[in-house]
């Protein structure tokens, strides 16, 4: 037999697939199926090309709007920054209250100590312990308000921004 007799040529449409095989006669079952799973199996890794995307278009979606309440976060809180000497008073006396009001009357221009810090309380008639002062300075320089320059056990704080505007 000639070698044109043993081979066979099918068009075959599957899916959104069409494929033109050409093989031995013999073979032709076998490249079938090779073909039509192939075939499947390149549609579903296009399925699930199409599902890693669309979770990843989730999740970008998702760190966006993280970011945007961050920002929105980041707004309010400098909001927060600008209270009014007559906010701070209807506040009542609290540590981190008394501290912003030396602040706003420039107390932090210099460097100061923890312990000039809760002497310049003292004087105002605040008695507050040096722990509660000292939490109020760590706040306040987390917040950015205020820089704290030395070492452990000697940092000395000084005004970063200003907090109010006059």
């Amino acid at each position: 037999m000639s070698k044109l007799s043993l081979e066979a040529k099918i068009k075959l449409k599957y899916k959104e697939w069409e494929v033109e095989i050409t093989c031995v006669e013999d073979k032709v079952k076998n490249v079938v199926e090779n073909v039509l799973t192939g075939i499947d199996i390149a549609s579903l890794s296009g399925t699930n090309a199409n599902n890693e995307i669309e979770k990843l278009k989730a999740e970008i979606d998702n760190i966006k709007s993280r970011i945007d309440t961050n920002s929105t976060l980041q707004i309010s809180n400098q909001k927060k920054n600008t209270v009014s000497l007559k906010e701070l008073a209807k506040n009542g006396n609290t540590c981190r209250s008394l501290m912003e009001k030396i602040f706003y009357e420039k107390f932090f221009e210099n460097e100061r100590l923890l312990i000039e810090v809760h002497q310049e309380l003292a004087r105002m008639g605040y008695n507050y312990d040096k722990t509660a002062v000292s939490h109020s300075l760590s706040d306040m320089v987390r917040e950015g308000i205020l820089t704290r320059v030395g070492t452990l056990r000697n940092y000395r704080y000084i005004q970063k921004k200003p907090l109010f505007e006059k």
